[in-house]
């Protein structure tokens, strides 16, 4: 594929699924500056990644599939640093409105929890919830993580209600 066709197909597709790389990063980091790193690792892969793509998958499948595998050894290599380490202060941001309603203060304080909680699952789990979250059909998240549709189903009903305790305030484990 020539160069500039390649480029124009990058950004296109770039447009069309940025909310999932920022959302796949975000759940995968703990603070703002390491989500924008992960990010920019997550475009650099998908952009090596680009040529071998063969038409298998649709495009938000792929972009998926490279951001999450992206994502799961990022935080596998950066484990060790990470290990003792945690933010002196946790930011996230969260796309809203410049308005500071108390509803929406209240949503975002619920978005925050959610992600927080996202960030305790096993990688597998998080990804899962990620996909769900982003409304794609059983079918698509089973191509993405290269599960049958039924396990999918499975996966994501013990997903759910893992994340429901984490939600509530207990642990992984209970």
């Amino acid at each position: 594929m020539p160069q500039d066709d390649h480029q124009s197909l990058f950004t296109k597709w770039f447009e069309e699924h940025r909310s999932s790389v920022v959302k796949v990063a975000r759940a995968y980091t703990l603070t703002a500056d390491e989500c924008q790193d992960l990010a920019q690792e997550i475009l650099l892969q998908a952009w090596r990644s680009l040529p071998r793509y063969e038409g298998r998958s649709t495009p938000a499948t792929w972009f998926y599939r490279v951001a999450l595998h992206t994502a799961m050894n990022w935080q596998r290599k950066d484990r060790p640093r990470r290990t003792g380490q945690r933010p002196l202060l946790e930011v996230h941001t969260v796309a809203t409105e410049h308005c500071g309603s108390a509803e929406q203060i209240q949503q975002r304080e619920i978005v925050e929890q959610l992600y927080k909680a996202i960030a305790q699952l096993p990688k597998t789990d998080a990804a899962l919830i990620l996909l769900y979250l982003d409304e794609l059909s059983y079918r698509e998240i089973a191509d993405v993580l290269g599960i049958s549709e039924n396990h999918v189903g499975v996966k994501l009903n013990r997903a759910k209600k893992a994340l429901g305790v984490l939600m509530n305030g207990g642990t992984h484990d209970s």
